[in-house]
């Protein structure tokens, strides 16, 4: 009788070691998972602030570029008064 008993107990043992195997393995399964999760997540971050600074600094290139031609037509229109003042005074000179 005793002898059953002890194979009994060792049949649960061996289902129990097995059953923690498995969920041990499904918990390694699930934990590797979540470190790849986690590692996309950072990864996306990264690309987002990089492109974040990317457009940050294309701004930045478009405001420079804009204000050195908003000096450049400043410049073209004081140009173009003072070459119709000049002309105004010549065709007054030739009349």
């Amino acid at each position: 009788m005793i002898y059953y008993a002890v194979l009994e107990f060792k049949r649960i043992v061996d289902t129990l070691i097995k059953k923690t195997e498995l969920f041990s393995k499904q918990v390694e399964t699930a934990r590797l998972k979540a470190i790849g999760v986690k590692n996309m997540l950072k990864s996306a971050s990264k690309y987002r602030e990089f492109e974040k600074q990317q457009l940050q600094s294309l701004i930045k290139e478009k405001i420079v570029e804009f204000d050195r031609l908003r000096v450049e037509y400043e410049s073209l229109q004081k140009t173009e008064r003072e070459q119709s003042g000049k002309m105004e005074q010549l065709s007054l000179k030739v009349v």
